[in-house]
């Protein structure tokens, strides 16, 4: 079993940054790959990036890739997601999630097997 909470979210100006944690508990922290999704009102839920459980590998969605950086630290049982040059569109609820998943499952929401409850970030114009 495996518990995350998110924090960092925010309200921030367009071309700000910010960053994201997700604290997670269990042992086997360094055995799940380690996602983040987000959520904008009336819309799907959608892959941002994700993160082997190594840490060696890292994906992203086209349209945050070379603005948002993942990180892990397995020692500290943390994933991060740096946010930079944020947009309007970012808005959204972003959740973390983990799974023992494969590399080319990492985009699939339902791989996942855990989830947390999801912080705010909100990029104003």
């Amino acid at each position: 079993q495996v518990h995350l909470v998110e924090s960092g979210g925010g309200l921030v100006q367009a071309g700000g940054s910010l960053r994201l944690s997700c604290a997670a508990s269990g042992r086997t922290f360094g055995g799940y790959t380690m996602g983040w999704f987000r959520q904008a009102p009336g819309k799907e839920r959608e892959f941002v990036a994700a993160i082997s459980g190594s840490g060696y590998n890292t994906y992203y969605t086209d349209s945050v890739k070379g603005r948002f950086t993942i990180s892990r630290d397995n020692a500290e049982n943390t994933a991060h997601l740096q946010m930079n040059s944020l947009k309007p569109e970012d808005t959204a609820v972003y959740v973390c999630a983990a799974g023992r998943i494969l590399a080319v499952e990492v985009t699939t929401t339902r791989r996942y097997d855990y989830w947390g409850q999801g912080t705010q970030v909100t990029v104003s114009s």
